[in-house]
């Protein structure tokens, strides 16, 4: 949806149709089921998809109707309307790793089809495209996960007691598979250096040490702007490795030196002992951790690093023309 003005300035009309409304996210990010209503949502898209006047492109968000398989969307899709797939996420292990063996073999390969079908692929990563590569796809094109620069803010925002904050903003699936893990020795070296802990987007239990607060998007550049390092942990998994490190991206977008996992294209966004460090063991977390902690000016010189490097890379600034022109091409074809 960050792309809406530059993909209107370059002559499209575009017509949002999300999957999912506000309330099942709602629902989702707080436990909740989504109940009878999801027949709702499958209906919707059948309408949308047998409209009269179909488009000149579709641009598509990982799949057209999740958990059905890739023929039910071949059927419905308008015919000889091409389709740019997009992918941030490894949403194929959805699918092709599930505990089920009959959605494996149901459902293991349907993103590939989706992937085989597409005019264009675009790949948030090495890893995705590889995927989309491999699935048979005619065209792949690597496009960054990307922030528009203008509404990400470097002026930090200390807080009023003076402590600093060691930072992490993501989901509740996301802090419990990542961060909780790392939260005893997060908690030791918070309380060992007199900092605090702020973790935007989830509820957790009480600590001394621990800061937790909402997520609002009009407040999001605030919420990271109130940070002094951000934190990306992950996993060595399948699901892990396609992650697109947007997390990594915001924090330096606010001049925030971030610690990271060195898994997948994690790698690639932080440049080692420039923007930030990466870090694998216990004992590298907890040292680098540290020595940010311990060197405001090594924080200060990362975070001016950092924010140059999503300006020069991972901007919306200087991937809207491109995306435009890579969607322009697939329509023309």
């Amino acid at each position: 949806m960050q792309y809406l003005p530059w993909l209107e300035a370059a002559g499209f009309e575009v017509t949002i149709a999300p999957f999912f409304d506000d309330e099942y996210l709602e629902r989702l990010y707080s436990g909740k089921k989504p109940g009878f209503r999801a027949a709702s949502y499958y209906l919707k898209r059948f309408r949308e998809l047998r409209r009269a006047s179909p488009p000149d492109l579709i641009w598509l968000e990982k799949e057209l109707l999740p958990w059905l398989p890739a023929g039910m969307e071949q059927w419905l899709s308008p015919s000889d309307v091409p389709v740019v797939s997009d992918y941030d996420d490894a949403v194929f292990h959805r699918y092709d790793l599930h505990r089920l063996s009959i959605v494996r073999l149901l459902l293991g390969r349907k993103i590939d089809q989706v992937m085989a079908r597409s005019a264009l692929v675009l790949a948030g990563n090495p890893y995705l495209a590889a995927r989309a590569t491999s699935a048979g796809s005619s065209r792949v094109e690597i496009v960054p996960t990307v922030v528009d620069t203008s509404t990400y803010n470097t002026t930090p925002l200390p807080s009023a007691d003076g402590m600093a904050r060691i930072g992490w903003i993501g989901t509740p699936s996301t802090w419990q598979q990542y961060m909780e893990p790392m939260m005893p020795m997060l908690s030791q070296l918070a309380r060992e250096s007199g900092a605090k802990l702020r973790v935007v987007g989830i509820e957790t239990k009480p600590l001394p040490e621990l800061e937790v607060m909402p997520w609002a998007e009009s407040e999001e550049s605030r919420l990271i702007q109130g940070m002094d390092i951000g934190l990306m942990p992950l996993d060595n998994s399948p699901w892990s490795r396609g992650k697109c490190g947007y997390k990594i991206i915001q924090y330096m977008a606010c001049g925030v030196p971030v610690v990271a996992s060195p898994i997948g294209v994690n790698s690639e966004i932080v440049e080692e002992g420039v923007t930030g460090f990466l870090a694998s063991t216990p004992a590298e977390w907890r040292r680098a951790i540290a020595c940010l902690l311990e060197d405001p000016d090594l924080r200060r010189r990362m975070g001016s690093a950092g924010r140059r490097r999503v300006e020069e890379c991972y901007s919306l600034q200087v991937w809207g023309p491109r995306v435009a022109g890579l969607l322009r091409s697939a329509a023309r074809a």
